[in-house]
């Protein structure tokens, strides 16, 4: 059971959402979906490396760092799907005492801040991102993958992912609180 359902305070999401959180929530159960594959392929990935390095002798720089790139867009596009689904942490604390009304504010208030720490990162990663787009940045490790930019270029990516699900949170908790006034 997820930290919604233990909390109590998810509402229901119905067809009286605004289409923009409607559509937010199906794209990111889309992507969330689509990048749990990458938690398999990681796992299979891991467990050959660790075959051949343990019981050949065999050990590959490309294939490690294949696990650090795979578990790159796991992270990034996870957070938004943790989000969507009410599984991020929280500190229950002093927020269980909380009447339901005040639950649903605090979850408002929290996804605005969320959006403004996203557009932040979002605006900083930019120019890191530029950068190693613009040296065109591979590994430093001989053996090692080429082309890191592209997966440098997911950090901004998987930020306006969070920034857009923590704006369709806020909408959402924002009718809640005032449908529960």
């Amino acid at each position: 059971m997820g930290a919604a359902e233990e909390g109590g305070q998810q509402p229901a999401r119905g067809k009286l959402e605004p289409a923009f959180v409607r559509q937010v929530d199906r794209f990111v159960d889309l992507v969330g979906r689509g990048v749990s594959w990458l938690s398999l392929a990681i796992c299979i990935l891991m467990a050959i490396d660790v075959l051949l390095r343990y019981a050949f002798s065999i050990g590959s720089v490309w294939a490690q760092e294949l696990e650090w790139h795979l578990m790159a867009p796991i992270c990034l596009f996870g957070m938004s799907f943790a989000l969507r689904h009410g599984e991020h942490v929280r500190v229950d604390v002093l927020f269980a005492s909380f009447s339901e009304r005040s639950k649903f504010f605090v979850e408002f208030i929290s996804s605005l801040l969320l959006i403004a720490i996203c557009a932040i990162i979002v605006w900083l990663s930019w120019s890191y991102v530029a950068y190693s787009w613009n040296i065109g940045e591979s590994s430093a490790n001989p053996g090692g993958i080429p082309a890191r930019y592209i997966v440098k270029s997911l950090i901004p990516i998987g930020f306006a992912l969070m920034l857009l699900q923590a704006l369709a949170h806020a909408i959402h908790f924002f009718h809640a609180w005032r449908k529960a006034a």
